[in-house]
C-alpha cells in the first residue's frame, strides 16, 4: 500500500456517462520502452513497471485509465498488469482510443484492443484525433468508424463513446454538435484557455471532459521556470494548474503519465477537498496574470491573423512567444516550437521562417502588431536545427519503410 499522504481522492460524474471517475487518471503513454516497436514484444522491465505503477495508482484511489492503440505497448501492458494484480473489473473504468478509418477497420480494430487489454468491455472508447475536417468527416460518415462504434456499445463491447482532439475549436465545436459523443479528450490549461467554449459546450450538453496531458502540454509545470514557481507560491505550478483546471466544474478528469514514485505526490497534491474557487486559487491567479500586460507586443489569440498563406500558425508561435517573454518559459517553447512540421495533424503548421512578409496577417490583427517581425523573432530564439534535421530524417526514413510496404510489420 502506497505511503504517499494526501486528501481523499476525489470522483466527479463524467457527464451523460454517469460514470463517477477520479479527477486524477491513470495515463498510459510513460511506461519504460513503451514506445519501442515492436508492439508485442514486452520487456520485463516494462511489464514491472507498469504493475508498480497501476498498483501505486488504485491504492491512491484512481479508478480512471487511460491508453490507446497509438501509444504502441500501452494496452498490452495493462493488460498484463491488471490480471497480474487481479483487480475486479467494477474497481476501475478503462478509456482506450483508435482511430479507425472505416467500419470494418473499427471492428477489427476494437477486437484487437479488447485482446490486448484483456477485458470483455471497454468503459469508454474515443476516436482518436478529430484534428481537421478531412478526419471529422471520415469518422462520421455513414457506414463509418462512429456508426459502428454504436453498433460495437449496441453489442455490449463499448460502453461510451467519445472523441480526443488536438485540432482548432471551430473543428471542436463542430465535432461537439454532431451530438454523437458522451465525452471529449481536449487541452484546456492555464497557459492555454482558448478552448474554453469548447469547455463551456461540453458542460451544456452534459458531455464529460477529460484534459489531455495538463502537466506536459500544460507547461513543462515538472520542469517550471524560477518565474513560474514563485508566481504559483504557496502551491507547486502542477498543483495550481491542476486545481485551476477543476475549478471548472464542466471538467472531469486530468489524465497524468504518472511513471515514477514522486510523480504521485505531485500530482495529488492538486486535490483539495473540492474547494476549487477559493481566495487562494483567485489570488495566485492574479499573481500569475500580470506579467502578460507588461510583454510588449502580446499577443491576445484572437486567430484573426488565420490562415496564413504559408501555413504559419501565427497564435500558437505567438503564444510560445508570449509565454517565454512573461514567464521564462524558454524550454516549453524550444520543446513546443520544434514540433512544428513533425507531428502532421497532431500539430500542424510550419516553421516562422517561411514567413515572406506578404502582409496578409497585418490588417487583419486588431492588436496592429508587426507579425513577420515577432515571428522571426520567436524563430531565432525558439528553433532547433538539430531537432528539424532529425524530424526531416525521421520521415524520410518512414516515407521509404511505407513506400516498400513494410512498415506495419516493423511497427508490430
Amino acid at each position: 500500500m502506497s505511503q504517499i499522504m494526501t486528501l481523499p481522492m476525489e470522483y466527479r460524474r463524467f457527464g451523460k456517462t454517469e460514470e463517477q471517475i477520479s479527477v486524477i487518471t491513470l495515463g498510459g503513454m510513460r511506461f519504460k520502452h513503451g514506445w519501442t516497436p515492436p508492439r508485442n514484444h514486452l520487456p520485463k522491465d516494462s511489464i514491472e513497471h507498469c504493475i508498480s505503477t497501476t498498483r501505486m495508482a488504485l491504492d491512491l484511489g484512481v479508478n480512471h485509465i487511460e491508453t490507446a492503440h497509438g501509444y504502441i505497448k500501452s494496452e498490452l501492458l495493462f493488460g498484463h498488469a491488471l490480471k497480474e494484480l487481479g483487480v475486479p473489473r467494477n474497481k476501475f473504468k478503462m478509456m482506450t482510443k483508435g482511430a479507425p478509418m472505416s467500419g470494418d477497420e473499427t471492428r477489427n480494430l476494437v477486437e484487437e484492443q479488447l485482446e490486448a487489454l484483456k477485458l470483455s468491455y471497454i468503459d469508454f472508447y474515443g476516436w482518436h484525433g478529430i484534428n481537421n475536417k478531412e478526419l471529422l468527416k471520415v469518422a462520421v460518415e455513414k457506414d463509418g468508424p462512429i456508426e459502428t462504434l454504436h453498433q460495437l456499445k449496441d453489442e455490449g463491447l463499448i460502453r461510451h463513446i467519445g472523441f480526443s482532439t488536438h485540432g482548432p475549436l471551430n473543428i471542436i465545436l463542430e465535432a461537439m454538435k454532431t451530438d454523437l459523443f458522451s465525452f471529449i479528450n481536449l487541452h484546456y490549461y492555464y497557459f492555454f484557455q482558448h478552448n474554453l467554449p469548447a469547455v463551456k459546450l461540453a458542460g451544456e450538453m452534459d458531455m464529460g471532459v477529460f484534459i489531455i496531458s495538463p502537466n506536459e502540454k500544460g507547461g513543462m509545470l515538472f520542469k517550471p521556470s524560477e518565474k513560474v514557481k514563485n508566481l504559483c507560491k504557496p502551491l507547486t505550478p502542477i498543483a495550481f494548474n491542476g486545481r485551476f483546471c477543476l475549478s471548472h466544474p464542466e471538467i472531469t478528469t486530468l489524465s497524468m503519465g504518472m511513471h515514477e514514485p514522486k510523480h504521485f505526490s505531485q500530482n495529488l497534491a492538486i486535490l483539495n477537498g473540492k474547494n476549487y474557487l477559493n481566495s487562494e486559487l483567485s489570488k495566485i491567479k492574479t499573481e500569475m496574470d500580470a506579467p502578460l500586460a507588461k510583454i510588449s507586443g502580446l499577443c491576445t489569440l484572437c486567430n484573426e491573423c488565420l490562415p496564413c498563406p504559408e501555413n504559419i500558425n501565427i497564435p500558437e508561435v505567438l503564444r510560445f512567444r508570449n509565454l517565454t517573454e512573461g514567464y521564462d518559459m524558454l524550454d516549453y517553447g524550444r520543446f513546443r516550437y520544434n514540433m512544428f512540421e513533425g507531428k502532421g495533424h497532431w500539430f500542424p503548421g510550419t516553421f516562422a521562417f517561411h514567413c515572406t512578409e506578404c502582409g496578409d496577417c497585418l490588417p487583419r490583427c486588431p492588436e496592429s502588431l508587426d507579425i513577420p517581425k515577432l515571428l522571426m523573432g520567436t524563430h531565432k530564439k525558439l528553433f532547433s536545427k538539430s531537432t528539424y534535421l532529425r524530424h526531416k530524417l525521421l520521415f524520410f526514413i518512414k516515407s521509404i519503410l511505407k513506400a516498400l510496404k513494410i512498415w506495419k510489420f516493423i511497427f508490430n
